[in-house]
């Protein structure tokens, strides 16, 4: 009998990288399946009106069967997968190998009802009948370097990131990289990488015509966590957090003057969507000692209710507005800030998506 490989240079039209990487990814999956489970690559079985890489067949200890229409992609981006799930789309049963997937081609795969395994580690694997669940977790970035701006981490990504979230006007490269003071020429790598992760919708490889802000907002806030913002302090006010708030107006500046100040964190967010008490009040400052002597607070190792931080780049008050006596950062900010802090801010932080899921008219321009 032939040996896999010759099999399937036989009988599918691959190129031997893809074929190498489809015998790979059979082999870690039979890997990772309880005892007494087999796993056949049955490429043989496909019809030449077939465009798959591969079918494999899982058999349970109690001889039920599954084929799944297989798909192989080495490093596929979201949008790469919008293709593959094509070719899948009339399969019941379907597997895509690759030899890294990203964070974001995971959630779309398992949105979809795909399975999927990639060369790291990374799996998931849910079959009805036969009744079988595997989940592991590989890699959370690609060991092999890429050339480029991948990341959202960074003062002038941020920028770049909040003006698409917050603003649904269409807008160009150039538009754009003026309206956040940033190089035409990073913010169309930057575009790029969006695009490519199917985050935003362009006409053609120009105009932005829309953008997928939830799945931006949590792609920047697994890039850039909250201790990634600035310098921060843990201070203390002995009279409590609601003090603390009543005392940030004493820093407001002359009308037309940039803010000094902007609340952020749990207070933006339980004042839209209330989940508790707040606990610790978080907020920008473009000066944290000047902040401390005006509202008499003290620095503190321990037990601290006030997180001051002074910002690497004024981006974090695009956007902020007054609510009452308090400056607050715009929502889009505040839910980032929440989803990459520890603690119960991630909770908060969803509560505040869900808001500004329902109430888009409220806070987007």
């Amino acid at each position: 009998m032939l040996p896999v490989w010759r099999m399937l240079s036989a009988t599918v039209n691959m190129g031997e990288s893809d074929n190498k990487l489809l015998v790979s990814g059979v082999n870690s999956l039979r890997e990772r399946l309880p005892a007494g489970w087999k796993v056949v690559l049955k490429a043989e079985h496909l019809r030449e009106t077939e465009q798959l890489d591969g079918m494999v067949r899982i058999t349970s200890p109690d001889r039920r069967q599954v084929s799944l229409a297989t798909e192989c992609k080495a490093v596929p981006t979201p949008r790469d997968l919008w293709f593959l799930l094509d070719r899948l789309r009339n399969y019941e049963s379907k597997l895509v190998i690759a030899q890294y997937l990203s964070e974001g081609a995971r959630e779309r795969l398992t949105e979809s009802g795909t399975n999927y395994i990639d060369l790291t580690g990374n799996a998931r694997i849910s079959l009805a009948k036969p009744g079988l669940f595997v989940s592991t977790s590989g890699a959370d970035s690609n060991p092999v370097a890429t050339r480029g701006t991948r990341t959202l981490r960074g003062a002038k990504a941020a920028r770049i990131v909040r003006a698409l979230i917050d603003r649904r006007a269409p807008r160009g490269i150039r538009d754009l990289a003026q309206f956040v003071d940033v190089d035409p020429g990073y913010v169309s790598r930057v575009i790029a990488v969006l695009d490519e992760e199917a985050v935003i919708e362009r006409k053609g490889r120009g105009k932005i015509v829309s953008v997928d802000w939830e799945r931006l907002l949590r792609r920047w806030a697994r890039d850039a966590p909250f201790e990634t913002r600035g310098d921060s302090h843990s201070v203390l006010d002995p009279r409590g957090v609601q003090h603390a708030l009543a005392g940030f107006q004493l820093l407001d500046e002359p009308a037309g003057a940039q803010p000094s100040y902007a609340i952020t964190g749990s207070i933006v967010a339980n004042n839209a969507a209330p989940i508790s008490a707040t606990r610790l009040l978080t907020a920008y400052v473009r000066n944290v000692q000047r902040a401390i002597d005006t509202l008499g607070l003290r620095r503190v190792d321990v037990g601290a209710n006030v997180i001051l931080i002074e910002p690497d780049d004024d981006g974090v008050f695009s956007g902020s507005r007054l609510d009452g006596s308090t400056r607050r950062v715009a929502f889009s900010q505040a839910a980032a800030d929440l989803l990459g802090s520890p603690g119960r801010g991630p909770a908060e932080g969803e509560a505040l998506i869900a808001w500004m899921k329902t109430n888009e008219e409220m806070w987007r321009e």
